[in-house]
């Protein structure tokens, strides 16, 4: 089970995360109580371990933006939030980009998110359309609302979702966001089997501010759950 805790602003939480045995951290470059610089992610970046994942969350962000940002901030991966026009070329380039010579060499990470729609079968039929573009290395399934495009902390009908989630296991890897807390992370990995789970709001204290006893516990949690689940998962 991939976990990555998203939304962070600060070295300590980056810390707590990894201590407690994330796999992922999201900093996010997009208006947000959570939005960071490049330089501040920087800042985190350069004492972490090379074993944890760092994740740039951009929002209709372009090539170039993005690209200054990774290079800036220390950045392992991005999670793109873009309309599905865009989504082939611009994650067809970052890869180019990021696959050339030193000193940006290492392979960069790239996650598309999708947004769940209430057609159970248009969701899954948009699921499997980007697990053909071999550009991706995993698709995040996140609620969306009037006024934002994620960071919703509301759950999208994992129920309706399911089919979509379950037509692509062992094909394509899938996240589940939007809305996940410790409380109910155990039920979403148990409904979508999910390939990681993604947080931010869930284990907050304040907006920007994690809670060590909640990412604790929503790690570990979820970290049962998946062996539950499917006793060969390698928790």
């Amino acid at each position: 089970m991939w976990i990555k805790i998203c939304g962070t602003t600060n070295l300590a939480d980056a810390q707590l995360a990894v201590e407690a045995g994330a796999d992922a951290l999201g900093f996010v470059f997009a208006a947000s109580p959570r939005r960071v610089t490049a330089a501040q992610v920087a800042e985190m970046t350069r004492t972490l371990p090379d074993s944890i994942e760092k994740i740039g969350v951009f929002v209709g962000a372009g090539f170039d933006e993005i690209v200054a940002a990774v290079r800036e901030g220390g950045l392992t991966g991005v999670q793109l939030h873009t309309d599905a026009e865009s989504v082939p070329e611009l994650a067809m380039r970052l890869r180019e980009e990021f696959s050339r010579g030193a000193p940006h060499s290492e392979r960069l990470t790239i996650l598309q998110v999708l947004h769940f729609s209430a057609d159970g079968a248009a969701f899954a039929e948009q699921l499997a359309g980007l697990g053909q573009n071999r550009a991706l290395d995993a698709v995040l399934v996140d609620s969306r609302t009037a006024q934002a495009q994620g960071g919703t902390g509301i759950c999208f009908d994992w129920q309706a979702a399911s089919r979509g989630f379950l037509s692509v296991t062992g094909r394509l890897r899938v996240i589940a966001a939007g809305g996940l807390k410790p409380e109910n992370v155990r039920e979403a990995i148990e409904t979508l089997r999910p390939w990681g789970v993604d947080v931010a709001s869930g284990v907050e204290a304040a907006p920007g501010r994690k809670d060590p006893a909640r990412v604790k516990e929503f790690i570990a949690t979820a970290r049962a759950a998946a062996e539950a689940t499917d006793p060969a998962v390698k928790a």
